[in-house]
């Protein structure tokens, strides 16, 4: 309903006829010191918000009378359909599909009736892959999401999630998009789309176009988007989280700015600021970060939220959360997440620690999403039916997409006819629980498909799938090994099932911010869970070893948020990252050959923890092994083997396209990603060993050939400037496409000249 008799004449803030810009303007010089402030604050852990009465329905806590009382209203509201271990909300708690919208309208109801301008609320929440709320479609974690190098598949994926958020109430959607995998010890790794700044920055403004639409107005199935974390966080020392960031300007520029850079050109409404610092100074008080690169350089209108707490860390400079506040304000933040210094920004106003310029500036750019979203004239649910089994199925169809066959000896896989007897073994094979990544609310019982389940099912009649335990994910227990040996040595092909967790359980203890602080018996990955070596637990090697030694034929399949480092012994090895629910189903079709393995690696895998860095895109130097062992990593960025075989033709330029010939030579169909990577031959600045500037996949039946066009238009030869401005320079370059980024390095170049908007052919390369 709105917010105004249509028979009373309207102020201008409430006229839907007027522009933004006006509605804006009118509100804001109606708002005293104390309401502007109540518009930046995002103080309150939603789940406080409410309590379930024995009746089934809810009611509003006193603690949120108490926040809506303090401010005349509620800027924005965190977390208000959470659930997992850290908020201790489950099923019998909190809000499923059937009620998240009438707790949604019974919250917004109370804010308006307490808002002396009819304000209404901005409704936050996790949406990392999938809404983290009860009964919402979890998606495959971000890792996985790069593994498919598919950002068609990736939107319509974020359309069916924002749809999800908006019909249960929500409006703004936290997701993951900014951080870039440099060191696979870092727990969030899972979050990253991969180690490529190009490959992120595709699959960002996916996420933006899926989940937002195009438009200044936001239509009633999408949801704005807060892209986090802004920037540089996967450049944290030792992988540790929160930690500081060794970086300088053109690593800054060159790896972890071209994501947030594309999904603000995409539209983004919000960037979430990160908790690391960038030169000394954390982003969340840098202003030359915030206001002097994302607003003044960018032109970004949107909003700038800080991570959780982050604005009070600041007191570690200021000396209290007061100034904190004004120090975060004046550098470019709008909303806090659960701080105290957003509190007193009104103090800090009237004290000259920040200008009112500075709130008014702030408090416009939150007002302005809230009439984007229609929240003055529809600050209601608009519920709209979202079908379950569509969530479902796309969540299954990125889990095929991201399923990554590393090597296959003796044509391993897929499994063959002559297979009778197939052992399911190790921690992952009859469970769900560590399928689904970090920030994922309970699932209800038998939801989703175990591998073992996935594989009693599909396979050919009469084939006999045994299980056994084995080990568990961490610690030395080797008490069920012999079981497991023993069902592996009575089978014709045994599937181990190996990785790690980011499964949280109640006995996790939390940080304040949800940060994981002790790792519990399984989780060994996720936020707060970094670690100082990439190998499994001893139990996990000691298991493979021990099937390895029967001679049965193993293949190794790995559930997994970062790239583990696992003996090469098995005859097959295969990555799914985190696949979601129904990821064992996935894996059961590429196993079985039902589905070709389409997967390719986001990430370089290291031979071991200490040979880190391991990424491709390192810069170009002669000295770069170790006396005592390779330094290149087991498997390169790019990689993923097929169960048929393809072949690249030499690359061939035409104006400002690539064209390459692709046949599938094999006896399957198959699909292939071509990878298009840039040598700089020429440059101002010290280059990169290689660059991904564009990719294409391609399904091809056997014996086909297809032509694969790229086209390489400037913006995809861009180059950071010896000033750190980006450039279009003259210079030669190398075009190299492959199947992965070692194959790029073995590949016949094609050799052009770039000057400015032209590109052409030189008579002879050039060094």
């Amino acid at each position: 309903m709105p917010l105004q008799d249509p028979a009373v004449a309207p102020h201008p803030y409430l006229d839907p006829a007027a522009t933004l810009d006006a509605r804006v303007t009118d509100l804001l010089r109606r708002m005293t010191l104390r309401e502007k402030a109540g518009q930046l604050n995002q103080r309150m852990y939603g789940w406080h918000a409410y309590r379930r009465t024995p009746d089934g329905s809810f009611r509003i806590t006193e603690a949120l009378r108490a926040e809506t009382e303090r401010f005349e209203g509620l800027g924005a509201l965190y977390g208000l359909m959470r659930a997992d271990a850290w908020s201790g909300i489950g099923h019998r708690e909190g809000p499923g599909s059937a009620d998240s919208a009438d707790l949604a309208d019974l919250v917004q109801r109370h804010v308006l009736e307490h808002s002396r301008l009819r304000i209404p609320a901005l409704f936050v929440e996790e949406v990392p892959h999938g809404h983290m709320a009860l009964d919402g479609t979890v998606l495959p974690a971000n890792l996985a999401v790069g593994a498919t190098w598919d950002p068609a598949l990736y939107e319509r994926a974020a359309a069916h999630a924002a749809a999800e958020l908006r019909a249960r109430g929500g409006h703004l959607a936290l997701v993951s998009a900014l951080d870039i995998a440099r060191d696979p010890r870092w727990g969030r790794t899972e979050e990253c789309f991969g180690e490529d700044p190009h490959l992120a920055a595709r699959l960002a403004e996916a996420l933006v176009r899926g989940m937002q639409g195009t438009g200044e107005f936001l239509a009633p199935d999408k949801a704005a988007v807060v892209l986090k974390h802004f920037a540089g966080q996967g450049a944290t020392v030792g992988g540790r989280n929160s930690a500081e960031s060794e970086l300088g300007p053109r690593e800054l520029h060159e790896i972890h700015l071209p994501a947030a850079h594309a999904g603000v050109r995409a539209g983004a409404a919000a960037v979430m600021a990160a908790y690391n610092e960038v030169d000394g100074l954390p982003c969340s008080g840098n202003r030359a970060l915030l206001t002097g690169l994302l607003r003044d350089r960018w032109g970004f209108e949107g909003l700038v939220m800080a991570d959780g707490l982050a604005v009070d860390r600041l007191a570690r400079i200021t000396g209290d959360k007061v100034s904190a506040g004004a120090l975060a304000l004046e550098a470019g933040v709008d909303l806090s997440l659960w701080d105290e210094g957003f509190t007193h920004l009104a103090e800090a106003v009237e004290r000259g620690l920040a200008s009112e310029a500075a709130l008014d500036a702030a408090v416009a750019r939150v007002l302005r999403l809230k009439f984007r979203l229609g929240l003055f004239e529809q600050p209601y649910t608009h519920r709209a039916p979202v079908a379950a089994d569509a969530g479902r199925e796309l969540s299954t169809d990125l889990a095929r997409a991201c399923v990554t066959l590393l090597h296959n000896r003796a044509g391993a896989l897929p499994i063959g006819p002559s297979v009778r007897r197939v052992a399911v073994l190790g921690p992952h094979a009859a469970t769900t629980a560590h399928q689904l990544g970090d920030y994922t609310a309970p699932q209800r019982p038998g939801a989703g498909v175990s591998v073992l389940d996935a594989l009693r099912r599909l396979a050919p009649p009469g084939t006999d799938v045994r299980h056994a335990w084995g080990a568990a994910l961490t610690g030395d227990d080797r008490t069920h090994i012999p079981e497991a040996v023993a069902t592996a040595a009575a089978c014709d092909l045994a599937v181990l099932v190996l990785g790690g967790s980011s499964a949280r359980t109640p006995g996790t203890e939390f940080d304040v911010n949800g940060a994981a602080r002790t790792v519990v018996s399984e989780m060994t990955c996720g936020e707060g869970v970094d670690l100082a070596g990439l190998r499994l637990g001893e139990a996990q090697h000691a298991l493979l070893d021990a099937v390895v030694a029967t001679r049965t034929p193993t293949v190794v399949v790995l559930i997994q948020g970062r790239p583990h480092v696992v003996p090469d012994t098995a005859d097959a090895l295969i990555t799914a990252w985190y696949p979601g629910p129904w990821g064992g189903e996935a894996i059961a079709e590429v196993l079985l050959g039902l589905t070709e393995p389409a997967g390719r690696l986001p990430v370089s895998v290291p031979r071991s923890a200490a040979r880190l860095p391991a990424y491709y895109n390192h810069k170009d130097t002669e000295y770069g092994s170790y006396a005592d062992g390779d330094a290149d990593p087991l498997y390169s960025f790019g990689h993923g083997l097929s169960y048929t075989s393809f072949h690249h033709g030499p690359p061939r330029l035409t104006g400002h396209t690539v064209e390459v010939d692709v046949t599938n030579t094999g006896a399957r169909p198959g699909r292939t990603v071509v990878q298009l990577y840039v040598r700089r031959l020429r440059t101002p600045v010290w280059p990169r060993a290689l660059e991904l500037r564009a990719f294409e996949a391609v399904r091809l039946a056997p014996g086909e050939c297809r032509t694969v066009a790229i086209r390489l238009g400037a913006d995809r030869l861009e180059l950071v400037g010896a000033g750190l401005e980006t450039v279009v320079p003259s210079q030669a370059v190398e075009i190299r496409v492959a199947a992965s980024a070692r194959e790029a390095l073995t590949a016949v170049p094609l050799v052009f000249r770039q000057s400015g908007q032209s590109l052409t052919a030189p008579a002879e390369t050039p060094l």
